[in-house]
């Protein structure tokens, strides 16, 4: 095997990484449903700051033929080519924590190079965890909470958080050949599979990416700015009410797969303990006055006075 450090070019100009920071994995191309993944690399990098790491070779890993770049035409002449990228970034979270994150496109070829690029990476840097995000049309309803499927060896988020557990076989795409080398050398390794209801799965569901961040934040205890986000899932949810409501034949689908989610769910419910009663996230600011509160009664409990 060549060197698979020849796939990726650190920025000459890198931030210095601290030992120790979770690794979060999101990559587009084989299963997307809702627009999850995406979305959810898109929110990071627009809300909070970040720092390029690394950046891999779209030319090695990437079939152009099958995901074709877009270029813009004015009148006349190419203004503009997009082609798809790969990166690896520093970035730090609500509470200015840090953590990497690696985003972008789904290689097409050499998996087993890029996932030993990825595996040494992990050790450079002495990744604390690395966990991954893909998500799946499933036959669920929009109106009950998004269920997960967790795989990798952190026991107690599989316990906590998987509602269903198959034993399948399914096509693989290149994270879970990371999953499954990192299992294999009992680094801590843990991967969601979002089970999005089919008939959303070629939307932006924006739901769906909200579900993402409160699965990171479960395993890796980063905190996200997610108001935009629910105020977009609750505009997008009404839409979809409306329109079942004016539509009899699917008024009906949607509840036959209410009862068998009901059905299914009965004495096997699972909730986020990051989400409250109705299945909502905190705010940023909530999330911080009970960091806050947290921090002073330790503060008391240890000796010293609480501060404000």
């Amino acid at each position: 095997m060549r060197d698979p450090a020849e796939l990726y070019e650190l920025s000459p100009e890198g931030p210095v990484i601290p030992p120790g920071l979770p690794l979060i994995v999101g990559l587009t191309g084989f299963a997307d449903a809702g627009s999850a993944v995406s979305q959810f690399g898109d929110y990071i990098l627009e809300s909070l700051q970040t720092e390029l790491v690394a950046k891999f070779d779209t030319d090695e890993l990437l079939d152009y033929r099958a995901r074709r770049p877009i270029v813009l035409f004015e009148h006349d002449h190419l203004t503009e080519y997009n082609p798809a990228t790969l990166r690896l970034f520093l970035v730090w979270d609500e509470m200015h924590s840090p953590f990497l994150l690696l985003t972008g496109f789904e290689p097409d070829f050499k998996w087993e190079r890029f996932v030993q690029a990825l595996i040494d990476l992990i050790a450079r840097y002495q990744v604390s965890l690395t966990c991954w995000l893909h998500a799946i049309p499933m036959p669920v309803p929009h109106t009950r909470p998004i269920s997960v499927t967790v795989s990798g060896n952190q026991a107690e988020l599989i316990e906590a958080l998987s509602v269903w557990k198959p034993t399948t076989q399914v096509p693989a795409n290149v994270v879970q050949l990371l999953e499954y080398r990192l299992y294999q050398q009992e680094a801590p390794v843990v991967g969601y599979a979002l089970l999005i209801p089919h008939y959303l799965a070629d939307t932006e569901f924006p739901t769906a990416a909200l579900t993402a961040m409160d699965c990171v934040s479960t395993a890796t205890g980063l905190i996200f700015p997610t108001d935009h986000l629910r105020e977009a899932g609750r505009e997008f949810v009404t839409k979809i009410d409306e329109q079942v409501a004016n539509n009899e034949e699917l008024a009906r689908l949607v509840g036959a797969l209410e009862e068998r989610h009901d059905t299914y769910m009965e004495g096997t419910a699972l909730r986020s303990p990051l989400t409250d009663e109705d299945g909502e996230l905190p705010t940023a600011d909530e999330i911080a006055a009970e960091l806050e509160k947290f921090l002073a009664t330790k503060r008391h409990r240890d000796g010293d006075p609480p501060t404000a």
